[in-house]
């Protein structure tokens, strides 16, 4: 039976593994509902990219600002099982952008993590800087922390801002779900799109990762984040962990994981 597996796939890396392999030998198709690529200020920057607009790409960074983390009650009106997770920050949000910078600049080659526990309260990390490397020699950066909040009418929407830097210009977006080019030497202005619906998580990402599996069940469409995939997403998030407890530059192709380790 083909399924969609919602994050996290697996308890851990070698879990992950041994689910993509029981599907495969069964024959069934197997996705996993990683919904921010389908976020569309996702989608669009990604068309952007793919007409040449951003000419070279050389850099990504996401300053992720969502404030729902501070003080004793940080998460417990709406998810109370993030104070118990030993391993928080990671696992559970930047997860999402690394999936989403692999989407925008390619595959991972290494990574250089520090992470921290802001907020006494909770068990795991829950801020952290992870410095991206990605194949060709571009630069991805991943700032974050859940106890601030940044400029948006729901914070919420986009968890954060982004900055896809290319030799022609500077494609940002703010935390009302608007984009930004900024030709270079030339003034900024708004990119209109169609930011989806805006009273859904997302702009409705969920519904479109739904709709993407569906046309590739129906018609043979191309699907996106199969659970062979996915695994690439483990790999990297493994990594970051590993760099931050070894306190150094983790490359993916030399990497010892640790599965079940913080």
């Amino acid at each position: 039976i083909a399924t969609i597996c919602q994050k996290p796939f697996g308890a851990n890396y070698a879990d992950a593994v041994d689910i993509v392999g029981v599907a495969e030998r069964a024959g069934a198709p197997l996705i996993v509902h990683e919904n921010f690529r389908f976020q569309p200020w996702y989608r669009e920057a990604k068309r952007l990219v793919a007409t040449g607009a951003l000419g070279a790409l050389h850099a990504v960074a996401f300053r992720l600002r969502p404030g729902d983390g501070q003080g004793p009650r940080a998460y417990l009106d709406r998810q109370p099982y993030f104070q118990g997770m030993p391993r928080f920050l990671v696992v559970e949000t930047a997860i999402h952008l690394i999936d989403t910078f692999r989407y925008l600049m390619g595959e991972v080659e290494a990574v250089t993590a520090r992470l921290r526990r802001a907020n006494p309260v909770i068990a795991g990390e829950d801020a952290g800087y992870v410095i991206f490397e990605f194949t060709g020699g571009t630069a991805g950066l991943f700032d974050g922390n859940r106890l601030n909040d940044h400029v948006a009418e729901n914070p919420r929407r986009t968890m954060g801002e982004m900055w896809l830097e290319g030799s022609r210009g500077v494609l940002r977006l703010d935390g009302d779900a608007r984009l930004w080019w900024k030709p270079h030497g030339g003034l900024e202005a708004e990119h209109a799109y169609d930011r989806g619906k805006l009273d859904m998580f997302g702009g409705g990402c969920c519904e479109w990762l739904q709709r993407h599996v569906v046309a590739h069940l129906r018609g043979g469409a191309p699907i996106e984040n199969t659970g062979r995939d996915y695994l690439a997403n483990l790999k990297v998030q493994e990594a970051v962990y590993a760099s931050h407890r070894e306190g150094r530059r983790v490359a993916l192709d030399r990497t010892a994981f640790y599965p079940t380790g913080g």
